[in-house]
């Protein structure tokens, strides 16, 4: 009976590893597509930025920095850029996994969106201060240029985020049942 449970466990794991494979390569495909209607301005949605924060939200922080750090080296190796991204997707996983939903968030799409607000324009803050340091740029010159890509950046990503958030929370939350069914 105990080796039956241990083959199912590892089962579910696959199968958890594999939906979230599936649902990263979903967010690299929206980020390399040029879908009309999804972008403002010229600005199209973080999807990996996204994934990090609906994954963390029900994380350790330890979970989250490393969710954080294999995304913005996906993210790096999708777009080539200098400066990284890694720092910033680090923190924003360390940072909403601290959140903890139940605690001071609702489950409402809402307050995601308010969430993946900040955190993008956290990361977004994060890989502009990494470039002005890069090119010695003051940050009169810095706030300039970034002000409008930020928010506008923001914007789009969290009115895009429940979106995805919805289906990554509910197969959390069928994962954790199919746990406690097993166990």
């Amino acid at each position: 009976m105990q080796r039956q449970k241990q083959k199912t466990f590892d089962i579910l794991k696959i199968i958890n590893l594999l939906f979230i494979t599936a649902s990263n390569a979903v967010c690299i495909i929206l980020m390399l597509a040029d879908i009309p209607g999804m972008e403002l301005l010229e600005v199209n949605p973080n999807w990996l930025l996204i994934w990090v924060v609906a994954w963390s939200l029900n994380r350790t922080a330890w979970q989250g920095a490393i969710a954080g750090l294999i995304v913005g080296c996906i993210y790096d190796g999708i777009t080539l850029s200098n400066p990284s991204h890694i720092l910033g997707f680090v923190v924003v996983g360390i940072l909403s996994s601290s959140l903890k939903t139940q605690k001071y968030l609702g489950e409402d799409f809402i307050s995601v969106a308010f969430v993946v607000f900040f955190m993008t324009c956290l990361s977004e803050g994060i890989f502009a201060w990494q470039y002005g340091r890069e090119h010695m740029m003051t940050m009169t010159d810095l706030l300039y240029k970034y002000q409008q890509v930020v928010i506008i950046s923001a914007i789009i990503t969290s009115l895009w985020s429940p979106a995805f958030y919805y289906p990554v929370n509910l197969w959390q939350k069928r994962m954790g049942l199919w746990r406690r069914k097993l166990s």
